[in-house]
């Protein structure tokens, strides 16, 4: 299929973005990596007035680290950060989920701020930051602002962004000393989209774990925070009984949408599976 017809800018500045928001409204769309924008155009998903083109924002870019927080440029691309020392050193998680994101080709182009800012709830990148306790940077004319992951993904393909902001950076606490991190999906194929995914982070302690983070993907308008599961697994020694009990409270905290090809129960035992699994990685001693 063929796109609608549109116009086209390449912003040369920040600034230039803002004055093209404010003129054109919601006649206008970022383009970053194009991964998403480009197919929904030609599926005529999205028929925009205007694209504008951010690409040449190169202040959007790169992997910095500052004191004890890891700041990835919104037009850091997927293989940057899937081969970064710093990624791999300070956000682990983010060094496993990488290889997942759909295909070499579709990494080399894609973007974290464009998959971040589309919020699809099958995506990894949002589970992940959401996990980290992670923070979306934007930016408008009126200046800057930082809003936590876990305010930033609102429903589907909704977020907390106005419609003047560009987002400019996720900012990401470094891992901290003794903790794990642990990412999983479960796809039909390498590349496609999960069917049920979990990014995990907690510290071990003696028989147990505390600071769980458990943020799953692909089971609901949004990446889910499973809280009261997270609170049952550090309450104690990871005992068999413990699990069960972990396992039966996550069913009921799931109310996963079904597919074409999974039920809603499917969906369920799957993220039980990917909760124990991760829980064995998180109990494995430490590396000699």
């Amino acid at each position: 299929m063929k796109s609608p017809a549109f116009d086209y800018i390449r912003a040369d500045s920040p600034q230039h973005v803002f004055e093209l928001l404010a003129q054109h409204g919601d006649e206008a769309r970022l383009l970053a990596g194009g991964q998403t924008l480009l197919a929904t155009l030609n599926m005529r998903l999205s028929q925009p007035a205007l694209l504008v083109d951010i690409g040449a924002l190169e202040t959007l870019r790169g992997i910095a680290l500052t004191g004890n927080t890891l700041r990835i440029g919104a037009l850091t691309r997927h293989v940057e950060i899937e081969e970064s020392a710093l990624v791999a050193r300070h956000a682990p998680l983010l060094a496993q989920a990488a290889p997942h994101i759909a295909h070499r080709a579709i990494r080399n182009l894609g973007t974290i701020g464009g998959a971040l800012a589309y919020a699809d709830p099958a995506a990894e990148w949002p589970a992940c930051v959401l996990a980290l306790g992670g923070t979306l940077v934007l930016a408008s004319s009126r200046g800057e602002r930082r809003v936590a992951a876990q305010d930033f993904f609102q429903g589907l393909y909704t977020t907390a962004m106005q419609p003047d902001e560009l987002l400019v950076a996720c900012e990401l606490p470094c891992v901290a000393a003794g903790e794990r991190q642990v990412f999983a999906e479960l796809a039909r194929r390498q590349g496609d989209y999960a069917i049920a995914g979990l990014a995990a982070c907690a510290l071990r302690a003696g028989d147990g774990l505390r600071n769980v983070r458990l943020a799953f993907f692909s089971l609901g308008d949004r990446p889910l925070r499973a809280r009261h599961t997270e609170a049952l697994l550090e309450a104690g020694p990871l005992t068999e009984p413990r699990l069960a009990e972990a396992d039966a409270a996550l069913r009921a905290e799931l109310d996963p949408y079904a597919d074409l090809t999974h039920s809603a129960a499917a969906k369920r035992q799957l993220a039980a599976t990917l909760m124990r699994r991760a829980v064995s990685t998180l109990m494995q001693p430490p590396a000699a």
